[in-house]
């Protein structure tokens, strides 16, 4: 009975409510101007009202808004022949007036009014109204129309209602999910095949996967399946790509969505939403639930001394936690959820029986970055000198975004030279687009600007090839880009951990531009502004983090979770130690970097006049001018000497 109920439901038709507010709204502006069509009184002259007022036709007089008087006529002159057109009534039996009369100035039409009733003893009405029309009606109620309408169409898209009449319904499903499903039936394509780099999460990922296809390899020994895995790092390595590859292998129901869309104006709705989640996850279980930037819902609680107990964020946060990990919570749900700012997510939600797991999703080394540029060249037409192991050296640091952005600006930049394929240099193009931004050939600089800007960046390239820690220099311009008026390309070592003299070459390194302008100008100029801020931070981390200080000692005041924000850690008189301990620091490596350059300032000119007339410069030509870098044959020996040894003495020297 209830079936065959459902059925006539089903095929009753819906009513489309916009057209029946339309077809409303038409008739009565169409009856408005029927009756505005029936009711239009002539408009006569003072000529005309006076003879009609003094032939003692007139019945009544009516005032409207105190500028237009309405004539109606007495039944003596409606019967003569002059007047009979005006005996007609309106569609609903009422009298319209014979004429109009634009009088002008109310106190001198009364005044007339009153002279001619003392003269010719005329007998008739006369009246007042305050008149307005139906459209002046209809525009004093307009911005309510408008707000209503605004507020019907905002809950129609956040109802997720269909156009027209028929989703008009839907506005009661404000509380429903708004997670996208994907099952047998929207498969996704993208498979851990696709993944490039990231094998540690990606192992971790594929267990879960095999977890939800052979439950009972598992639970036969007793364990459980995880709850849920976080996957945390840093934007564009890979993290939502991963979710869309479980998707991909798991051939069970896999519900995405973002933190934000559990998040409403309307109080409780984000907890209602995550009923709904849950429950239809649960009847589709074994599946996935995958939360993008759960960090949006996830926060700590209590941390906005703003909010109470009432938020709705939080009260949504609760829900979540209840659902993953309450009474009731024996279905076969995993959730996986990512986030960037896993520091600032709610230790409830953190700990284990909600997510069991935290898998760390880092940068790429230089492995997994050729791994990731083999995938994203796969459709690109390639050149015949594309390495994409140097390729590969010279973006440490990239993410797989910023890999996929890199390959994509070589591919624009070589359409823009209208070249058949993509060279090795358009690559090289592409990362200096993408780390220094775009060239400004036409920015206006004057030359002795420019010498200046030469001899600064020259003494970077110089510092930075006399030291054995600094990293190797790639190329150096003095071309603008972006914000800057220069720049220098290095390669850095990716190194696991840092020893204090590296941190020390480095920082001198990135002084050797200003020490170059010291020592030939006898001047500094502002130029160097990334500089200092660049060693200044190095320095306090060095002081403060790093516990690599003599003076202060091995002691640090970094706290990783984030609750010392507010807080300095450390007295009045320590911060007086760290702040002096930091400028010696700096000095001390200026001082180096300024002796250095004096030992070098033949080759140092020679550069920057190089520089100035070829704009840009590359290793080999640092090499034509100094050299070999004076450690380099040390470490040729150092390896010749390792391979004579005997294979104990070689274990420890690795080590």
């Amino acid at each position: 009975m209830s079936d065959s109920k459902n059925n006539n439901k089903k095929n009753m038709p819906k009513i489309n409510f916009y057209w029946v507010y339309g077809a409303i709204f038409v008739l009565l502006i169409g009856f408005q101007f029927l009756n505005a069509g029936d009711s239009a009184s002539k408009n006569i002259s003072t000529n005309k009202f006076t003879q009609v007022l003094n032939d003692n036709d007139i019945k009544e007089i009516v005032i409207v808004n105190r500028t237009v008087a309405q004539i109606y006529l007495t039944d003596i002159a409606l019967d003569k022949e002059a007047y009979k057109q005006y005996k007609k009534k309106t569609l609903f039996n009422q009298k319209t007036p014979a004429f109009a009369y634009d009088f002008g100035d109310l106190q001198n039409f009364e005044n007339q009014l009153s002279e001619a009733r003392a003269e010719n003893n005329l007998e008739f009405d006369q009246k007042h109204i305050e008149q307005t029309s139906f459209m002046d009606q209809i525009f004093a109620f307009l911005p309510f129309i408008i707000l209503i309408a605004i507020w019907l169409f905002f809950m129609k898209r956040m109802s997720g209602g269909g156009a027209g009449g028929g989703g008009g319904g839907q506005i009661f499903n404000i509380g429903k999910s708004k997670a996208k499903l994907f099952d047998k039936d929207t498969k996704v394509k993208t498979t851990f095949k696709d993944v490039a780099g990231l094998e540690g999460a990606k192992e971790e990922v594929q267990e879960i996967v095999d977890f939800l296809k052979n439950p009972g390899k598992y639970t036969a020994l007793g364990g459980k399946i995880p709850k849920g895995a976080l996957l945390v790092g840093l934007p564009g390595t890979g993290k939502t790509l991963l979710a869309k590859a479980v998707a991909g292998e798991a051939g069970v129901p896999f519900f995405s969505l973002s933190g934000s869309d559990f998040v409403e104006m309307f109080v409780g709705v984000g907890a209602s939403r995550v009923r709904d989640l849950f429950k239809q996850a649960a009847q589709k279980s074994p599946s996935i639930i995958f939360i993008d930037e759960i960090d949006a819902i996830g926060r700590a609680r209590g941390k906005n001394s703003m909010t109470g107990g009432n938020d709705e964020r939080e009260n949504t946060l609760n829900q979540l936690l209840t659902e993953m990990d309450g009474f009731g919570t024996d279905t076969n749900v995993i959730v996986l959820a990512a986030t960037n700012r896993a520091d600032v997510l709610d230790k409830a939600l953190m700990r284990a029986g909600r997510f069991d797991r935290q898998i760390y999703v880092d940068l790429p080394d230089i492995n997994e970055r050729q791994a990731i540029f083999d995938v994203h060249i796969k459709p690109l037409k390639l050149g015949d000198d594309v390495n994409i192991e140097s390729l590969a050296q010279q973006t440490p640091g990239f993410s797989g975004a910023d890999i996929a952005n890199m390959c994509n600006e070589a591919a624009l930049i070589a359409a823009r030279h209208d070249k058949k394929s993509i060279e090795h240099q358009d690559f090289l193009d592409a990362v200096d687009r993408i780390v220094g931004g775009l060239e400004k050939k036409n920015k206006v600089i004057t030359p002795k600007e420019k010498e200046t800007i030469a001899f600064h960046e020259a003494g970077h390239a110089t510092v930075s090839w006399m030291l054995e820690h600094a990293a190797p220099l790639v190329k150096v311009t003095i071309v603008p880009r972006g914000q800057s008026l220069g720049a220098a390309w290095y390669l850095p070592a990716e190194r696991m951990i840092v020893q204090t003299e590296q941190m020390l070459d480095e920082m001198c390194a990135t002084l050797g531009g200003r020490a170059a302008e010291k020592i030939i100008f006898n001047k500094i100029s502002t130029g160097a502004l990334s500089d200092l801020e660049k060693v200044t931070k190095q320095a306090r981390a060095m002081v403060t983090v790093y516990g690599l200080n003599d003076e202060v000692g091995n002691i640090t005041y970094y706290d990783s979770s984030g609750n010392d924000a507010f807080v300095k850690p450390y007295s009045e008189e320590t911060a007086k130690t760290i702040d002096k301990e930091i400028s010696k620091m700096i000095e001390a490596q200026y001082q180096r970097a300024i002796e250095l350059l004096e030992v070098h300032k033949e080759k140092l000119t020679i550069l920057a006049k190089l520089l100035l007339e070829k704009e840009v410069i590359f290793k080999d030509d640092l090499v034509k001018v100094f050299g070999k870098r004076p450690f380099e044959k040390e470490e040729v020996k150092i390896e010749k000497k390792v391979e004579e040894n005997e294979p104990e003495v070689k274990e420890d020297t690795e080590e």
